[in-house]
């Protein structure tokens, strides 16, 4: 792109909100939101839908941002369309201070930066769709942090589709309920969102990846604290006494099934996942995510780390091991039986548009994963990023504009009884 080029205004949007810090943090999930810049980001936001003219704006006290958007002319009677993304960005990788910077890409490795001499790049053996993008410009960081395109860029493109309904009066929609939300990437998420005072009879999240990807279906998903206690004496007099921590954790990691890790699944494969460990000697904590689509598997999996718990127990002694297990949320597929004219329309949107959709059983979840076992059906579209929670994180400068496109073309279904 040229030094002077004009951005559209999804773009320029999504260049700004990305350089706000709102990284989530796990280790503080009892409040919401878990970190005070998301206070900030919620603040920001609520200014800037005020400034679009929506009615009803709201920054709440855990940094929920919602608003309205009228209905436009004859479709006053519907009922309302909800559109939904979350402020936060994931702890995986470095998320302060981003710095975007616009790359055309010409074909090979699409370099982000240059960190500490080393070239920060995604190949297209990685990610084969970059050789779909050659001659596109493309977002990055500058491959010291993400770029958090999950989920400001979703944030970018509802605040896009507002400014062109504002813009053009003539575009067809029923009224929007929009909501912007904390700790998706920590699992809270939109769960203390009023469904009856947001007033949305459907939704969508923004939330997905590749250009035309769709899904309304999620894993099930789980958290587990494995805590292991030691018995620490003097190691010159351990013998028959000593239960190191450390070795029993590893004993545990262990028997956890191996190839049924993420870097060895796919598809609807579910998996376990260790995400930290922390600890010494005489007492370690390991925290893992347990995932699966299908409902008895998920169970199941879970049920293992309990068995390998025992097993150790009976080894170590009553108490060397504990699991701690917590639902974080559930394949929320069974929510659509009642309402499949949410797909349907979602995927003639991206046809209209001139998007070539798909649909996936993501190897994830949503904000709508929540919301849709709360009663509020609410699938998943794109936002043309790729690489969510890496360094690497990119997304093509017309994925975003496409997916406005297809967000003005997905309302206008919703403006005709």
């Amino acid at each position: 792109m040229a030094e002077n080029a004009e951005l559209s205004d999804v773009v320029e949007r999504f260049m700004r909100y990305v350089q706000i810090d709102s990284q989530s943090n796990p280790d503080n999930e009892d409040q919401t939101p878990s970190t005070p810049e998301q206070h900030k980001m919620a603040a920001y936001l609520g200014e800037e839908l005020r400034v679009l003219g929506c009615d009803d704006v709201r920054v709440d006290e855990h940094a929920y941002v919602t608003a309205s958007v009228a209905a436009s002319e004859g479709a006053e009677g519907l009922p309302a369309l909800g559109l939904c993304a979350h402020l936060d960005s994931v702890v995986d990788a470095p998320a302060s201070g981003v710095k975007p910077h616009i790359v055309h890409y010409e074909g090979g490795d699409l370099v982000a930066g240059v960190v500490d001499g080393v070239t920060v790049a995604t190949t297209p053996e990685q990610v084969p769709d970059l050789k779909k993008l050659e001659g596109q410009d493309i977002i990055c960081s500058d491959g010291s942090t993400l770029l958090s395109a999950d989920d400001k860029a979703g944030v970018a493109e509802i605040c896009a589709l507002v400014k062109r309904l504002r813009d053009d009066p003539s575009l067809p929609h029923p009224a929007l309920k929009i909501a912007f939300v904390p700790d998706e990437e920590i699992g809270h998420g939109a769960s203390l969102l009023d469904l009856k005072e947001f007033g949305a009879t459907w939704c969508y999240t923004v939330d997905g990846e590749a250009l035309g990807e769709f899904c309304y279906e999620t894993f099930n998903a789980a958290e587990a604290k494995v805590r292991v206690r030691g018995v620490m004496v003097h190691p010159g007099t351990a013998k028959d006494i000593m239960v190191n921590a450390i070795t029993v954790a590893g004993e545990f990691q262990s028997l956890v099934p191996a190839f049924e890790r993420p870097e060895h699944t796919e598809g609807r494969e579910g998996f376990y996942h260790p995400i930290s460990i922390k600890g010494s000697a005489s007492e370690v904590e390991l925290c893992y995510i347990v995932r699966d689509h299908d409902s008895a598997k998920f169970e199941a999996r879970q049920q293992v780390l309990r068995d390998i718990a025992a097993f150790l127990n009976a080894r170590y002694g009553e108490g060397t091991v504990e699991v701690e297990l917590r639902e974080q949320y559930r394949n929320m597929v069974e929510a659509f039986d009642d309402c499949p004219f949410l797909i349907d329309r979602a995927l003639e949107a991206n046809r209209e548009a001139g998007i070539e959709p798909f649909v996936i059983a993501v190897r994830g979840g949503t904000d709508g994963s929540q919301l849709s076992l709360r009663g509020l059906p609410c699938p998943n579209l794109a936002t043309g990023g790729y690489n969510a929670h890496s360094v690497r994180e990119f997304i093509p400068v017309r994925s975003m504009e496409l997916t406005v496109e297809m967000l003005v073309r997905l309302v206008a279904k919703f403006a005709v009884a």
